[in-house]
């Protein structure tokens, strides 16, 4: 079974920023596209990024492209999701996942394999 664990969540306050990591094997980083999604209360399910495994390419969602960052640390075998400009809208729980799919996709259907979450809730 392939693991992915979420860290990084909580409270945090309008316009921080905070990072969140999902941590994986080399061999599963190296492999599958990871992806970033989130699901605020009352709403679906919502592909915001996606990292290739390959070249590193990127893709995001209109609503946080240019205040969120994904990136790979193979040193320590994580996926980062630097987040800047935290709005209360961004309130969710926040997971990755992996895919197999041949190119970096934010489509859901298309990941098999999905960490628990962590909640990261934007307050005053």
């Amino acid at each position: 079974q392939l693991e992915l664990v979420e860290s990084g969540g909580g409270l945090v306050q309008p316009g921080g920023s905070p990072r969140l990591s999902c941590a994986a094997s080399e061999r599963v980083l190296s492999t599958y596209n990871i992806g970033w999604f989130r699901q605020g209360p009352g709403k679906e399910r919502e592909g915001i990024s996606c990292i290739s495994p390959s070249d590193g390419g990127t893709i995001y969602a209109d609503s946080v492209k240019g205040r969120f960052t994904i990136s790979r640390d193979n040193a320590k075998n994580t996926v980062t999701l630097q987040m800047h400009s935290l709005e209360p809208q961004d309130s969710g729980i926040y997971y990755c996942a992996a895919s197999g799919w041949p190119k970096p996709t934010k489509e859901s259907a298309l990941y098999c394999f999905w960490g628990q979450g962590t909640q990261v809730t934007v307050s005053a």
